[in-house]
């Protein structure tokens, strides 16, 4: 499968490449710092470019069966994301590529929270993280705007940290998920997994899905 990944050498998208290139995929890596190419982990096409403009996304996406996105602004240009986001689904209007988005937890409901977003519940996102939490918001009612494409956008868990590839995960729609002790949470590692996991075996369509350990 030819996969390209936007995003490549963040926390979450080097873990994809190298979860894709472990699985045999043909990947391409995408930075759009020319300083970063060292970046990205062995094995996959460097290429340089911008998701946030539509011809780029274009070009580089020509011929690809995957693309997945996991962007993410730096702190103060959290808005950026939406834009980043719209930018992708149009330069993917004619393409048969699916889109992968990996998004955030905000818009997920809280268990017995009568309705209650994550986004909302400070238990859950402090005020620092508001932000990033609200324009990740955004960004799914963006995809859910969108009917050109076939697009999944998963949600991870309250917590999303590096740390070990256990190759397991719980499954989920639109409630947040949580354990026995009251923890959401998963590995980046694992994250990968359930993202590689959708573009070999896709689940969803047009719609979010949400994971944990």
């Amino acid at each position: 499968m030819r996969i390209l990944v936007f995003g490549a050498t963040g926390n979450v998208g080097r873990r994809v490449v190298t979860e894709a290139l472990a699985r045999g995929h043909e990947v391409t890596a995408v930075v759009r710092n020319p300083a970063r190419v060292d970046e990205i982990p062995e094995g996959a096409k460097p290429r340089i470019g911008d998701a946030a403009k539509a011809a780029e996304v274009a070009a580089l996406t020509a011929g690809q069966d995957v693309v997945i996105t996991a962007t993410r602004p730096a702190p103060g240009n959290e808005k950026d994301l939406v834009e980043t986001t719209e930018s992708l689904l149009t330069g993917l209007a004619e393409s048969d590529a699916r889109l992968l988005v990996v998004g955030g937890a905000g818009s997920l409901s809280v268990p017995d929270g009568n309705g209650t977003l994550v986004v909302d519940d400070p238990r859950f996102v402090p005020p620092a993280w508001r932000p990033i939490a609200q324009a990740c918001t955004e960004q799914l009612e963006a995809c859910r705007a969108a009917t050109a494409i076939d697009w999944a956008y998963l949600s991870p868990p309250a917590l999303l940290e590096p740390g070990t590839r256990t190759g397991r995960y719980c499954l989920g729609s639109n409630e947040l998920l949580i354990d026995d002790e009251g923890r959401s949470a998963i590995s980046m590692e694992d994250l990968a997994v359930a993202l590689l996991d959708e573009a070999e075996r896709p689940r969803h369509h047009r719609a979010r899905f949400t994971v944990a350990s």
